[in-house]
């Protein structure tokens, strides 16, 4: 692998200068925020998870607001089906489907 030029300050990189996707995060989250990225992650591939919370969280938040009526309403917030948020709250009560 090449050696990386690292001696420039993020204050000095203009973003229009960076390759590819580090200019999107330069754009977004400024020069640093890139900087910090390639130096701990340059050449290697990552994917971001559509979901950003665990499932243990997400099942955990349903059932603090669970009122026994509002499947619908929790399944909407967090974005799962009907089915599937039913199925996790009945499986944390202890109830048979």
């Amino acid at each position: 692998m090449k050696e990386v030029f690292s001696g420039m300050e993020p204050g000095e990189i203009n973003c229009e200068s960076l390759n590819g996707v580090y200019r999107e995060i330069a754009d977004l989250l400024g020069p640093e925020a890139a900087l910090t990225l390639h130096r701990f992650y340059r050449g290697q591939q990552v994917s971001f998870p559509v979901n950003l919370f665990t499932t243990d969280f997400i099942i955990r938040q349903m059932l603090e607001e669970y009122n026994g009526r509002n499947i619908k309403q929790l399944a909407t917030k967090y974005g799962y089906s009907e089915k599937w948020t039913r199925k996790r709250i009945n499986e944390q009560l202890g109830k048979k489907e």
